[in-house]
């Protein structure tokens, strides 16, 4: 890519930096949402206004209830609170147990279809010294599919609205826990929950950080022309059969497109891919952090897939944390 490295290896891009979508040329698939990123809606912010104001007429009501996990020095909570209408969400709330003081919290979000998985993974976090409050994707779980298609031609009606809501007041839910420090909280995920993490960081206000890893949900057009495999196949598939509907779906994503959120960002970000991602391909990473609107830090792994630099991204990932929260 034609931007300068940054000392950690990594890319920076500014906020005005161009796409450089003539780099995209030879899709191998139809573009079936066309070839452009997708338009804000000219009723972005009172959209979002109307669904935060939905679930916020509810008390978020965080309740943590302690799990024996037999770990010595981590305590795991089965976390509840109020999500999108006022929905019941739930999720697994970790602390280092031997702690002083508010600390920093990350809020995170996971892959499509995994949920929040057992207490006993990624510990990493709290290992760390952070809150970390893994949140379960609504409905998902054990590799469930067809989330991406769950309402997908009314935008008020459609799955990934109320989870995007769900995951806001996540960290509304954080930030009332004596044990967390308000004004450090992160937000995070990997392939979906990278687009949920780009879209809370559109919603959330104050927010210290959010990270993206090989982000999902992002960059619509270029990803249905490009992904072989994962949830945009399912979409290309409906919209091959459905063509008469592109035009509604396309409405539909264009709220919750990592794109779009990108250009509402106002916590500084970072945001990684694998060359080799046929899931989330590269190109569409490299779309959003085109259009970030803040301060963002781009790295891509050669040779990598859907995983992007894995472990190394979480130590990147750490030592950015570490940074931001000022701790260490």
């Amino acid at each position: 890519m034609p931007h300068p490295a940054s000392p950690d290896g990594g890319v920076r891009l500014s906020a005005d930096a161009p796409a450089g979508r003539a780099g995209f040329a030879g899709a191998p698939f139809p573009a079936v949402l066309g070839t452009e990123p997708l338009p804000t809606p000219d009723d972005y912010d009172a959209f979002w206004a109307d669904a935060l104001d939905l679930a916020r007429r509810h008390s978020v009501a965080p309740r943590a209830v302690p799990v024996d996990t037999l770990l010595t020095t981590i305590d795991v909570y089965d976390f509840s609170f109020a999500g999108a209408r006022g929905r019941t969400v739930t999720g697994w709330l970790r602390l280092p147990r031997h702690r002083e003081g508010a600390l920093p919290a990350v809020v995170h979000a996971n892959g499509y279809g995994a949920g929040r998985l057992s207490p006993l993974d990624d510990l990493t976090w709290s290992a760390a010294g952070y809150a970390h409050l893994v949140v379960n994707t609504h409905g998902q779980g054990g590799g469930s599919t067809g989330h991406l298609l769950d309402g997908i031609e009314d935008p008020r009606r459609y799955y990934y609205r109320d989870v995007l809501v769900d995951v806001t007041r996540a960290v509304d839910a954080v930030r009332e826990l004596d044990e967390v420090d308000a004004s450090r909280v992160a937000m995070i995920g990997n392939s979906q929950g990278g687009g949920i993490a780009l879209g809370v960081g559109a919603l959330a206000q104050g927010l210290a950080a959010v990270l993206a890893q090989s982000p999902f949900l992002t960059d619509a057009p270029t990803a249905l022309q490009r992904a072989a495999q994962g949830p945009w196949t399912e979409l290309r598939a409906y919209l091959t059969e459905h063509p008469e509907r592109a035009d509604a779906v396309a409405r539909t994503l264009a709220y919750v497109d990592g794109v779009t959120s990108a250009r509402h960002a106002t916590a500084p970000g970072w945001m990684s891919d694998g060359l080799a991602d046929d899931i989330c391909p590269p190109e569409t990473t490299r779309t959003a952090v085109a259009a970030y609107a803040a301060p963002v830090r781009f790295r891509e792994w050669p040779g990598a897939g859907h995983e992007a630099g894995g472990s190394g991204d979480v130590e990147a990932a750490l030592r950015a944390l570490r940074q931001r929260f000022g701790v260490g």
